[in-house]
């Protein structure tokens, strides 16, 4: 693939703003932990702005996000019903008011301990997109589910299926580019339209700001992984389908 050049981005402000979009939708037995530890959270030299989209949860999660009414920086974003993964991270993208953009998830999966190393590299005006990555450079298998082995493996191996199509349709030499850890100035937004509703948000995500130029670097986290009986919402003989019209659509199609 012949990328474009990426657009030379101004440095950060002195002191930069972090958007943190947070998807909700049936989180109830990790969302107070996970939302009590993001509004926690501070960064040397950073504001931060909070945005939880909230998408009708059935089990008392939208209870729990409507308490965060009113604390600092946090702003809520409630839809009328369920429209996937990808819906609520649009929605709340369209909100963004900072310097940078991360997206975090209300499942404990990610560690919020890793934001000061994924934003170094932006920092350093060395790149506009970070990825981070929960392969290490010796692990071959990230999901271990207890008493799911099957459901485990099936996943571990399409991921580097899935991998694969991604380095090779690209040109990249990517482990991870499905993390939720991506990180990336919010310019390098400008002149993309995204339409994905699920978990083909990921893809569709990656594959523009790539075409656009912006190569990510990835950046080794912490990751624990939830299985189906925790929570996980993976279809796994339907969301795959969309993995591959998404990557044409993302990868052949207009950007805008």
């Amino acid at each position: 693939m012949s990328a474009a050049r990426p657009p030379l981005l101004p440095p950060l402000p002195a002191t930069p703003k972090l958007s943190v979009v947070v998807p909700v939708y049936n989180e109830r037995p990790t969302l107070t932990v996970a939302l009590d530890a993001l509004m926690a959270k501070r960064i040397a030299g950073w504001e931060m702005e909070i945005i939880i989209v909230e998408s009708n949860s059935t089990d008392g999660s939208r209870d729990i996000v409507l308490g965060c009414s009113g604390r600092p920086g946090v702003r809520i974003l409630l839809e009328d019903r369920p429209r996937g993964k990808g819906h609520a991270v649009r929605a709340g993208l369209a909100q963004v008011t900072g310097d940078v953009v991360l997206i975090q998830d209300a499942d404990l999966e990610y560690d919020l301990a890793d934001y000061e190393v994924l934003l170094a590299p932006l920092v350093a005006g060395t790149h506009n997109f970070v990825l981070g990555s929960r392969h290490s450079p010796n692990q071959w298998s990230i999901r271990e589910f207890k008493g799911q082995f099957f459901q485990a493996a099936l996943l571990n191996a399409a991921h580097w299926f899935f991998t694969a199509m991604i380095d090779v349709s690209l040109g990249l030499t990517l482990r991870d580019p499905f993390t939720m850890y991506k990180v990336f100035r919010r310019e390098c937004l400008a002149g993309l339209v995204l339409r994905c509703n699920r978990f083909d948000f990921d893809w569709e995500l990656l594959i523009k700001l790539v075409r656009k130029g912006h190569r990510p670097v990835e950046i080794p986290v912490r990751y624990r992984s939830r299985s189906f009986a925790e929570g996980k919402k993976i279809r796994m003989f339907y969301d795959p389908l969309t993995w591959f019209v998404a990557w044409a659509r993302a990868r052949f199609g207009p950007l805008d």
